[in-house]
């Protein structure tokens, strides 16, 4: 299922009237392209031209050195010192262009093609190679991720403590400055599925330095840290370095990237979302996300007010009306108190379809969503003020009736039956594929297992058949699902994993230098007709982090093209067979080289 790319608002309204003005434009453009450019630039026919032949190459039967794309070699300049913490689709130089209301400056907004910056994103001054997992997290060098106001404003909470050429994480947070692992345990306590593998995947919304995902992982959760680039300075950037999964992402006017029933968990400590403003959509969209019997925390305002509230400069009423407006708000979305204690607050949502029933009746808010809602598409898609209502047909689904991990990873979820061609025995047969292509790429790149290589990413997985081959390596996988492509999403997180969608036409949502390893599996022969070659290097380029490595498993047709760009990067590449020796598709391996800052004087 392709998912649509809602970011404006739907045109359908307009379709008659711009049926005509459409095939005008269209035929101006054919003739303009037989008449050698008359209303298109020389650049953009050169751009279609290259299209046209990648895509009659890659839909020919013979894939062979002969026949393969060339290109001229190209060498890419640094780019300022000023960018070495460049994040173009959230870039604070372009803030002012966009509204201030519901934070929407803070969404992702990527600059147009005659803006995207064509040049090598330098580390910062005196960058060293990090820390190797598990001690990374604990501690990590400041001069990798050198920001002073979130260590001045939060040390006193014990989000982090700079400490000679380092940063020390001791595991406090705005709400358990003494310490997250008696947080957790208190959280285990009032929620006993986070102990026996029930609860296996969660999301922390403004997740300070992820110190509540860190400890999680020792659990068997395995958590996405959310935050947005505000001025907190690097909070996604923090966790990436300390080997926590996290993205670059804010509830504002748009869903976030995940599918509906994706995550077991979702947490809030203190993280300055308005729950209860505009009609409660912020929870609405944790809702759509939540799978139905899973679990919302929160703690801070308006939790425990009683003994709080002098500390957040309020007043007892304004808090006890607070907490009961959003309590009322959960009700009508059909979620229930589970569990109390302190300043922990543990809500379920429903599972029981008997209740979303109820949110049919006229005058009723929130309303469930009607059939036109895709509760999926989560591309640039509008928040809807509609709570989505469970499927019937998914017995299996909701936690509880979830296998438990880590036996959920290797059985067929029911959501794969919406898959085109999903199966049960489809799902065997691309792990065993997996299997077999991971025990290959550890030969061909033996630093896959070690401590080396913790950060990785499936750049355009289908089932996260990587991740799954890899689990019992000390690593974690971002599989990124195109939003072009078929939606296997939702299979992703059913099976226990964590992923995004994503269009690699646009820059990824993190900061630089945050993966060990990129790994691809024809993203250039499905997209090309679409995403830029060059552009898409120079992103991987930017989040690689410096000697991180990337494997490119491609169709022989693009190998030498892909090879002259990285070499232009300064990566170091040599071609490998794949596992079955076959021409048609070779893999490229490649390290990108630690270099800085000409200006610097200290290249190597």
């Amino acid at each position: 299922m392709k998912q649509k790319d809602e970011k404006n608002q739907s045109q359908s309204d307009r379709a008659l009237k711009i049926i005509p003005v459409t095939l005008l434009v269209f035929a101006l453009c054919g003739l303009s392209f037989y008449l050698g450019g008359i209303f298109c630039s020389e650049k953009s026919l050169l751009e279609g031209k290259i299209v046209q032949e990648l895509s009659k190459a890659v839909s020919s039967p013979e894939y062979s050195a002969e026949n393969a794309l060339q290109i001229k070699s190209v060498t890419f300049s640094e780019c300022s010192i000023d960018y070495q913490d460049y994040t173009p689709c959230t870039d604070p130089r372009r803030w002012k262009k966009y509204g201030y209301r519901r934070l929407t400056f803070l969404e992702r907004h990527c600059p147009p093609l005659y803006e995207r910056k064509e040049c090598l994103v330098p580390p910062p001054v005196g960058y060293k190679p990090p820390i190797r997992w598990p001690k990374s997290r604990k501690e990590c060098w400041y001069r990798n991720v050198p920001y002073d106001w979130i260590n001045k404003q939060k040390s006193n909470q014990n989000w982090l403590k700079k400490k000679g050429e380092k940063f020390l994480f001791p595991g406090g947070g705005t709400m358990f400055p003494k310490g997250v692992g008696a947080y957790v345990n208190l959280m285990q306590d009032l929620i006993p599925e986070m102990r026996d593998g029930t609860v296996r995947t969660a999301i922390d919304t403004g997740c300070g330095v992820a110190s509540w995902g860190g400890d999680l992982l020792d659990r068997g959760i395995l958590t996405l840290s959310l935050a947005p680039r505000d001025n907190h300075e690097a909070q996604v950037q923090f966790a990436l370095e300390r080997g926590i999964p996290a993205i670059l992402g804010v509830i504002s006017t748009q869903r976030l990237p995940f599918p509906s029933s994706s995550f077991d968990m979702a947490h809030c400590s203190r993280c300055l979302i308005p729950w209860t403003e505009f009609g409660g959509i912020y929870l609405l969209e944790v809702h759509r996300i939540l799978r139905p019997g899973g679990f919302w925390v929160l703690s801070g305002p308006p939790i425990n007010y009683e003994h709080r509230y002098q500390g957040w400069n309020t007043t007892i009423e304004e808090q006890r009306a607070a907490l009961e407006k959003l309590q009322d708000l959960l009700t009508s979305m059909c979620f229930t108190v589970y569990a109390t204690q302190g300043d922990i607050a543990v809500w379920q949502k429903s599972s029981d379809i008997g209740c979303y029933e109820k949110l049919t009746g006229p005058d009723v808010y929130p309303a469930t969503c009607d059939d036109s809602i895709e509760p999926d598409a989560a591309w640039y898609t509008p928040l809807r003020p509609c709570a989505i209502s469970p499927r019937q047909k998914l017995k299996r689904s909701s936690v509880g009736s979830l296998p438990k991990w880590p036996q959920r990873l290797n059985i067929a979820p029911e959501r794969i039956s919406d898959v085109p061609g999903g199966s049960g025995n489809a799902l065997k047969r691309d792990d065993s594929k997996w299997k077999m292509r991971a025990q290959h790429y550890k030969k061909i790149l033996p630093a896959i297992g070690t401590d080396k290589i913790r950060n990785v990413m499936d750049m355009n997985t289908v089932y996260g058949g990587l991740a799954a081959a890899l689990i019992d390596n000390p690593l974690w996988v971002m599989n990124v699902v195109s939003s072009y492509s078929a939606n296997t999403l939702p299979v992703v997180f059913d099976r226990g994993l964590v992923g995004t969608y994503h269009d690699w036409c646009e820059a990824f949502s993190t900061y630089p230098r945050t993966y060990d390893l990129l790994h691809l599996d024809g993203l250039f022969a499905a997209e090309s007709h679409r995403c830029h070659m060059k552009y898409v290097l120079l992103e991987m380029d930017r989040i690689l982090r410096p000697e991180g490595h990337a494997l490119i498993r491609e169709s022989n047709y693009f190998m030498d093209a892909i090879e002259t760009i990285a070499k232009g990067m300064r990566w170091n590449c040599h071609k490998e067979d794949t596992e079955n020796s076959g021409e048609k598709e070779k893999i490229l391996v490649c390290q990108k080289t630690l270099w800085y800052a000409s200006s610097t004087n200290s290249t190597r």
